[in-house]
C-alpha cells in the first residue's frame, strides 16, 4: 500500500472502508462521487517524515502536508453536503504536535495543523461533530516491533506505566464517533506521557 492510501477493515452493518489517495486532492471527488449518506467519517492516513530543519526536503514535507492537511479537508469538503445531521468526524493526528523531537519538523507542524482544521470544521459544520485522535507511541504497530528496548524505557514517561495499543486507539476512537456531547476536541491517547 502506497503512502497517502487507506482501507477500512470490515466492521460489519452499513460500514465501508474506502481507499484514496490524499496525496491527489483533485481526484477525491471522483473517487467519493457513489458515497451516499455519511453517519460516520473517520479519515486515518499516516505517514512519517523525518524531516530536520538543517536537512529540509520540501518535497516530502509537501507530500506530508497534502496528505493530512489538503487532502483531509477536501474529503470533508466533497462530503459535506452528504454529512448527516447526527455525523461525526474523526481526524488522525499524533502526539508530535505536543512533543517534537528531532527529525519531527513537518509532523508536528502537520498534527498541529489537524487541531485547527478540528476547530474551524467543528464551527463550520455543526451541528456535525469534528474530533481528532493524537496518539503518541503505539506499542503493538508495525513501526514499534523490534522496539522493546525503547518502549521499555518510554513506559516510565507516561503516568499510565504501559504503553497504549492498538486497541487503546480503536476505543478511543469509537468514543469520539458516537458519543453525541463530545466535539471540538483534540484527544491525546499517549499514556500520559511525561518528558
Amino acid at each position: 500500500m502506497e503512502p497517502g492510501t487507506g482501507t477500512g477493515a470490515a466492521a460489519g452493518g452499513s460500514a465501508r472502508g474506502i481507499p484514496l489517495d490524499l496525496t491527489a486532492p483533485g481526484a477525491l471527488a471522483a473517487a467519493l462521487a457513489d458515497v451516499g449518506e455519511v453517519d460516520r467519517l473517520a479519515l486515518v492516513a499516516v505517514d512519517r517524515d523525518r524531516n530536520t530543519v538543517a536537512d529540509y526536503d520540501h518535497a516530502r514535507a509537501r507530500h506530508l502536508t497534502t496528505l493530512k492537511l489538503v487532502g483531509y479537508t477536501e474529503v470533508v469538503h466533497t462530503l459535506a453536503r452528504r454529512l448527516s445531521e447526527d455525523a461525526a468526524v474523526l481526524l488522525f493526528g499524533g502526539a508530535a504536535r505536543e512533543w517534537p523531537y528531532p527529525g519531527s519538523t513537518t509532523v508536528s507542524i502537520v498534527n498541529g495543523g489537524i487541531t485547527g482544521m478540528v476547530a474551524t470544521l467543528a464551527a463550520e459544520l455543526a451541528p456535525v461533530r469534528v474530533n481528532a485522535i493524537h496518539p503518541g507511541m503505539v506499542a503493538d504497530t508495525p513501526y514499534w516491533a523490534g522496539g522493546a528496548e525503547v518502549l521499555e524505557a518510554a513506559k516510565h514517561r507516561m503516568l499510565t506505566g504501559r504503553i497504549p495499543t492498538m486497541a487503546d486507539v480503536v476505543e478511543a476512537s469509537v468514543f469520539l464517533l458516537e458519543n453525541p456531547a463530545v466535539n471540538a476536541v483534540n484527544l491525546p491517547v499517549d499514556g500520559g506521557w511525561r518528558r
